[in-house]
This record gives structure tokens, C-alpha cells and sequence, in this order.
């Protein structure tokens, strides 16, 4: 073997380039970002940190967690990348049943991810070929003398007369696929003996063949030899033509009459009858087994066709299954979620809504049940607080808002055609004006509900102050105040809980608690709490969450009854009127049915847990008008 053909003692073809990491090597650089990632329909997407090197895609759940090792990785060898339909932010990465779903901040930095993939693709595949041409130029030629099909190793058989080569292929038939049925097995037995005895007697009569052209052979010699003798030297002949006398007076025998005895003592016509008999023999015993197997044929191809059968339930499981798996892993993927595009019906999608409600009651009664309340208090400011909007930036606002909701919310619905009672509870009355805009429920909702034992001003201190929100506030996954305006108004960020397939809702909205100055002494003690959207710089709209935009009032009237005699007043004596008024645009593209749905099942479940949960926390407490 020459120099430029020698390779390492290991075989493999690593010390053949140089020892240098891919992709710095083909010149192109480790790529890394921020891509949103899904990650299942509870938390939807999620930002993570991203890094494409040396043809692997890894992930982390930031930039400062790399040096504890990635999330998950793919190989991207064999990855289909495949850039969404609809979403141009999007971009899917598949491998085998794996698949990750990312988006990119905008359409430039999908296409570079895209782009950098394929690139680093394309060198793997290029470095690999290159490895395979290096490997078949480095494997040495196979040697014609190495005894693997060499000329050597073939040899002709001298004699054309030869039996051993023509039964010297036929081996001993194994019994072993035979097992069953003991017939067949002596059958095999007795096939053998018999190939023994036949063996044997190919060997004689080989032997026989063998001798006998031996002796044509030395025959044609003595011959030539007689004719080429001295024409001088002439022999005498005797009569009988068998002898030959030369001048010396001596004999050689011309022709030696050969009999079938004479060679080695071989009986050749005993040797044929035998050979004929043990033929005769094998044949028979064939016949034998080749109708036992025709007997089994029909056992034989029962159970082939149960095993058939078997294999094709198995099949058809083994797809079915397939098939329920991949369903599983892909339904809830960001292809069922709420979207224009959305692969789920609008059946199936309210079926889903309800059974993930369902899964949250069940929650919050066993967290109910096992929570034991936190008594937490905060300082009421002065009544005086509530009396005006204030002076910050958005009081105006605030101020057109209040008197808007003390115009209109509190007029009685009883004359307006447009309303419709969806929910009748007790006190609890729930109405509804169906409204749509561009595809959207726009639906104004409107509740009213009598409470015995508090005040508007109590119900509208817990409804308002944010300490007291997640005590009773069960849709809310997380929310922080961005910025307090003033002591009765500030501007709230929350998040909801997602209800799969829905998208998730973010609200940003000014939250302010006033109370309503009255001119006429008879008029009830009055106290409200609005809610609407705003904008704020500090809580952007987030391609996480859809963001809803709200316009909600609470509106509280205490009524008191007069004690008997010269009772003080306590609170059996009190009874709070709530009007409670919702606009909501939820955005995105939930299903009208599906909206109207959740709104008639939620509203009054709502007004039901804050009441009583109001009633709780004043039970025991002095009365605060």
C-alpha cells in the first residue's frame, strides 16, 4: 500500500482534516437571538434565547442561563423548516414527531433565521460528502489472492465422468424447521441413511470410471508403441493373433482383455442394482414426505392466515395510535389556537372553552376549600378623597366617564326593548343588548344584585383596591399597578388566565373610586368605581397576549333601614344596591357563540363570589359608610 493511501490505526477519518470546529471552519458564525417559542396552551408562547452551531438548533430560557445548559436541541440533518402560511413572523421546525414552533420579532429576522439554517445545512451536507469521497479513496483494493473469489480457489475436476461432483452439493437436510410431526422427522432420518449409502456407492463406481479410463489409457499407449517399432525387427505372429514373439524368443501380450471382474474386483452390475435400489429407496421416502406436507398444507396456511390477521389488527392499532399521538401532540399547538386561520371548528372550540372552565372551577373550589383567608388590611382614606377626580393628567377623563355611567347605567332597563334577561338569580338579574362590530361581540352586559349587611362604600373599597383582588378574583393570572395617579385612581396592568384555545387577554385600563355628591338628603349614599382602557408607555401591546379593551362601572347605593327605638344602626339594617355595568371588546377572533357563552356563565358567577366574599371580610368589622 502506498503512502498516500495509508489511514489511521482507528479507522476513522477524523485526523484526515484539520482539528477545527464546524461552521468556524466553512466561515460561518455561531447565530443567536431572541425567538418567541411555544410552549404549550397554558403558557402559549414564551420568550427564549436561541443559538444555531455547528448544525444544532438549542435553546434557553435566557441569554444568562447558557452556561447551564440548553432546554432541548434538534439536529437540524434531517429538520424540515417550514415558514407559516399566514403568520410571516412564524416559522416551524420539524424532526420525526418533534416539532418547534418560533416566531421572530418581524419578517426580516425570520428570513434571517431561515436563511443562517439552511446555511449551515448545506455545509454539514457538503462536509459529509467530502468525508465519504476521502473514505472510498482511502480503502485499499481487495487483494485477487486473498482467497475471496480468487482463481485460486477454483479448480476444475479432472474427470468428465465424475459423480462426487455432482452429489458433493447436496448437504444433509437440517430437521430443525421439522419439529413438529414425528412422522416427517423418521422420514428424514431414513433420507439420511439413505444419502450415506448412496455416497458410498458413488464413491465405488467413481473409482470404477476412474480405473477404467486408466486402462484405455495404457491400452492406446501399447499401441503407438507396437506400430513405431523397426520395420527390420519384424515380430512373429501367432495364429490366434494374441501373442507376440520378438527375435529374443519372447511374449508381450498385445491387447489385455479386460473383464468386468478384473478391475480391483469390483462388481460392477451388483454395484448398478444396488445404486438402482437406493434410489428407488429416496424416491420413495420423498413421495412419503411430500405427502405428509400436503396433508399439513391446509393447518399450515390456517395459521398463516391467523397470523396474517393478527399482523393486521396490529398494524391498524399501531396506525390508529400513531395517528390519537400525533393528534395529541400537535392539537394545542399554535395552528388550534384562536386565529383567522384556525384548524378547530367553532363546536369544537366552545367544547374546548367549557371543559378548560370546568378544570378552573374545580381548582378554585379545592383551593377554596384548603385556603384559609389572609386577613389583610389597608388604610381608607377619607371620604373627602373620593368627592373630585383630582388633578392628574387623565381627570378629565375620569370626570366624563363617571357622569356618563351615572347618566346612563342607572336607567332601568324595564322600558328598553334591547335588553334581554339572559340570567335571573334570586336578586341577581343579568341582561344583555347583542351588539357586533366588524365580526366582533361588542355585547353590553348589565347586572343588578341587592346585598344585605354592607355599604356601597365597603363593596366599592374591595372591588377597587387591588390588595384585596386575588382574594376573590379568580380569572387573573398576574397584575401590577404601572402607575398611581392619585389616592383614588391609579392605572392597572393584568394578564387573564388563558382558556385554551383562546388566546391570552392583557387589559390596561385607569381603575378610579369616586363618590357621587348628592344635592337631596333623601338620596341614597352613592359610590362608584369606573374602569376603562388607556395607553401607557410602560405596558406596550405585547404579541403575547391580545390586548381587550374595557369600560366598566360599578355603581353602589346604600339603603338604610331605622333601627327599632334607640338601637344603633348595624348592619341588618343595611342593604347595598349594585348596578354593575361591563363594555368589553375582547379583540382577536373567538367566536360570537363562544363569547356569549362565557359571558352568560361567568358574569353572574363573578357577582356571586365578590358579594359574598365582601359580606365575609365585614362581617365583624365596624360599619364604614
Amino acid at each position: 500500500m502506498s503512502d498516500n493511501q495509508s489511514w489511521n490505526s482507528s479507522g476513522s477519518e477524523e485526523d484526515l482534516e484539520p482539528k477545527e470546529e464546524y461552521g468556524q471552519a466553512a466561515g460561518v458564525a455561531e447565530f443567536s437571538g431572541v425567538l418567541s417559542k411555544w410552549t404549550n396552551y397554558i403558557h402559549g408562547w414564551q420568550d427564549r434565547w436561541v443559538v444555531l452551531k455547528n448544525n444544532t438548533l438549542s435553546y434557553y430560557k435566557s441569554q444568562d442561563e447558557t452556561e447551564y445548559g440548553c432546554r432541548g436541541s434538534l439536529c437540524l440533518s434531517k429538520a424540515v423548516i417550514t415558514p407559516h402560511e399566514f403568520d410571516e413572523c412564524r416559522l416551524d421546525i420539524s424532526v420525526n414527531d418533534s416539532v418547534w414552533y418560533l416566531r421572530a420579532h418581524d419578517p426580516y429576522h425570520r428570513n434571517q433565521w431561515i436563511d443562517s439554517i439552511e446555511l449551515h445545512r448545506n455545509l454539514r451536507a457538503g462536509r459529509t460528502e467530502r468525508s465519504g469521497v476521502l473514505g472510498s479513496v482511502l480503502i485499499p483494493p481487495v487483494s485477487v489472492d486473498s482467497g475471496y473469489g480468487s482463481e485460486s480457489s477454483l479448480r476444475r475436476h479432472g474427470s468428465m465422468l465424475s459423480l462426487i461432483s455432482a452429489t458433493s452439493g447436496y448437504s444433509a437436510t437440517s430437521t430443525s424447521s421439522f419439529k413438529k410431526g414425528h412422522s416427517l422427522r423418521e422420514k428424514l432420518a431414513e433420507m439420511e441413511t439413505f444419502r450415506d449409502i448412496l455416497c458410498r456407492q458413488v464413491d465405488t463406481l467413481q473409482k470404477y470410471f476412474d480405473s477404467c479410463a486408466d486402462a484405455e489409457s495404457r491400452d492406446e499407449f501399447q499401441r503407438d508403441k507396437i506400430m513405431e517399432d523397426d520395420e527390420d525387427d519384424f515380430p512373429s505372429t501367432r495364429t490366434d493373433g494374441e501373442f507376440l514373439h520378438n527375435n529374443n524368443g519372447s511374449r508381450e501380450k498385445l491387447f489385455q482383455t479386460l473383464s468386468l471382474k478384473g478391475i480391483n474386483g469390483i462388481d460392477f452390475k451388483g454395484e448398478a442394482i444396488t445404486f438402482k435400489a437406493t434410489t428407488a429407496g429416496i424416491l420413495a421416502t420423498l413421495t412419503h414426505c411430500i405427502d405428509l406436507m400436503v396433508k399439513r398444507e391446509d393447518s399450515w396456511q390456517k395459521r398463516l392466515e391467523k397470523e396474517m390477521e393478527k399482523r393486521r389488527r396490529i398494524e391498524e392499532s399501531y396506525k390508529s395510535a400513531l395517528t390519537d399521538l400525533k393528534k395529541k401532540s400537535h392539537f394545542g399547538g399554535p395552528d388550534y389556537e384562536e386565529g383567522p386561520n384556525s384548524l378547530i371548528n367553532e363546536d369544537e372550540f366552545f367544547d374546548a372553552v367549557e371543559a378548560a372552565l370546568d378544570r378552573q372551577d374545580k381548582m378554585e373550589e379545592q383551593c377554596q376549600t384548603e385556603k384559609t383567608r389572609v386577613q389583610r388590611s389597608s388604610p381608607v382614606p377619607p371620604g373627602d378623597v373620593y368627592s373630585s377626580s383630582g388633578s392628574h393628567r387623565f381627570a378629565d377623563k375620569v370626570e366624563e366617564m363617571v357622569q356618563n355611567h351615572m347618566t346612563y347605567s342607572l336607567q332601568d332597563v324595564g322600558g328598553d326593548a334591547n335588553w334581554q334577561l339572559v340570567v335571573e338569580e334570586g336578586e341577581m338579574k343579568v341582561y344583555r343588548r347583542e351588539v357586533e362590530e366588524n365580526g366582533i361581540v361588542l355585547d353590553p352586559l348589565k347586572a343588578t344584585h341587592s346585598v344585605k349587611g354592607v355599604t356601597g362604600h365597603e363593596v366599592c373599597h374591595f372591588f377597587w383596591d387591588t390588595a384585596y383582588r386575588n382574594d376573590w378574583e379568580t380569572t387573573i393570572e398576574n397584575f401590577s399597578i404601572v402607575e398611581t395617579l392619585s389616592d383614588n385612581a391609579m392605572i392597572v396592568y393584568q394578564t387573564h388566565k388563558r382558556v385554551w384555545p383562546a388566546s391570552q387577554r392583557d387589559v390596561l385600563y385607569l381603575s378610579a373610586m369616586r363618590k357621587m355628591v348628592t344635592n337631596n338628603e333623601n338620596d341614597p349614599d352613592t359610590w362608584l368605581v369606573c374602569n376603562f382602557s388607556v395607553d401607557h408607555d410602560d405596558a406596550q401591546v405585547s404579541s403575547r397576549c391580545v390586548r381587550a379593551k374595557i369600560n366598566i362601572a360599578m355603581i353602589c347605593q346604600t339603603l338604610v333601614s331605622p333601627p327599632e327605638g334607640d338601637k344603633e344602626i348595624s348592619r341588618d339594617n343595611l342593604l347595598c344596591k349594585i348596578t354593575y355595568v361591563a363594555n368589553v371588546n375582547p379583540g382577536g377572533w373567538a367566536p360570537a357563540s363562544v363569547l356569549r357563552a362565557v359571558a352568560k356563565r361567568e358574569y353572574p358567577k363573578f357577582l356571586k363570589r365578590f358579594t359574598s366574599y365582601v359580606q365575609e371580610k365585614t362581617a365583624s368589622k365596624p360599619i364604614l359608610f
